[in-house]
């Protein structure tokens, strides 16, 4: 019997992704290349390259940046340090920080001001993580586990406040905030939910389709984070759950006995490389194609002011 593939919806890239590229495309159309950017603007290595092509030039330290060139930042966020060092150096800056990403930043930046100390659940290392991290001189403690939770050692313990990484796993970061809460009777929360209403979206609906398909292949680099959660939550749902960067990274046997196959993708992951893993499965005998019902975004983030309008002749 032919396979189905089912796609989820929503997949793929997110209001934030789209501003952060078009901020890269845009700077380059205005100012020509070289366009510095520091991290990769998001994590999808087919989109890092394909503006690498365009000239803009990934850096990690910003001393690999001529003075006077023009710097954006990723749209993961960057620590204060780096911001007075792009100063310094008199960059010309553009943030493609995600809004979502920002608003944690404000909120970090609330707390610290109001005497308390910030306990960030996140992944460490992450770019997220160490901008959001870097918004506080000191009185920041990152936890990416409940388990990390009970042995966590904390100068003022009544005094307390919590954020989150905006990629997480929705249901483990709810496990880790209950974990906070018992340890921490006192410990204050965010204004609103930090994980952000992408990966929110993108988890239920990869829930879903994990509900119904034998198989699910989630379209998405290895340094992705909110992808590898979109994994980790079908596999945790009992079914085989693999991630590839392209479909040239898919393996038929994975397929083999699987009569309905899924298809999503991370927040970073452009639909042409949904396309073009869907035909690569097609390749292996399935046939028809659908897409499940699920939420519409209609979420948008404006340009920064600089990027909008045309350059002057």
């Amino acid at each position: 019997m032919s396979k189905t593939v089912m796609l989820a919806n929503p997949r793929g890239f997110c209001a934030g992704v789209d501003r952060a590229i078009a901020i890269v495309e845009r700077a380059l159309e205005l100012y020509g290349a070289p366009i510095y950017v520091r991290h990769e603007v998001v994590h999808n290595r087919f989109v890092v390259d394909g503006l690498k092509s365009k000239g803009a030039i990934f850096i990690e330290d910003l001393a690999d940046v001529p003075r006077g060139a023009t710097l954006i930042y990723s749209a993961h966020g960057v620590p204060l340090s780096v911001r007075a060092e792009a100063e310094a150096l008199g960059l010309t800056v553009y943030d493609a920080t995600c809004p979502l990403v920002t608003k944690v930043h404000v909120e970090v930046k609330r707390m610290h001001k109001a005497g308390m100390d910030i306990i960030m659940i996140g992944h460490a290392g992450h770019p997220e993580v160490e901008g959001t991290m870097g918004q506080a001189e000191s009185g920041m403690y990152l936890v990416e586990s409940v388990a990390d939770v009970a042995t966590l050692d904390v100068a003022r313990p009544d005094a307390l406040a919590y954020v989150s990484q905006t990629t997480l796993s929705v249901d483990e970061t709810r496990d880790i905030i209950a974990a906070l809460k018992v340890r921490f009777p006192a410990i204050s929360s965010p204004k609103k939910d930090d994980i952000c209403y992408a990966t929110q979206n993108r988890q239920d609906a990869v829930k879903e389709l994990a509900a119904q398909c034998d198989v699910v292949i989630v379209v998405g680099s290895p340094n992705s984070s909110n992808s590898n959660r979109l994994r980790e939550v079908a596999a945790l749902r009992g079914v085989d759950a693999y991630m590839v960067d392209n479909a040239d990274l898919l393996d038929e046997a994975w397929f083999a006995g699987k009569r309905s196959v899924g298809v999503t993708a991370g927040a970073s992951a452009p639909e042409v490389l949904v396309e073009a893993v869907v035909e690569r499965i097609r390749s292996f005998g399935a046939g028809e194609v659908t897409e499940l019902p699920g939420v519409v975004e209609s979420t948008t983030f404006a340009l920064p002011p600089g990027l909008r309008e045309s350059k002057t002749p």
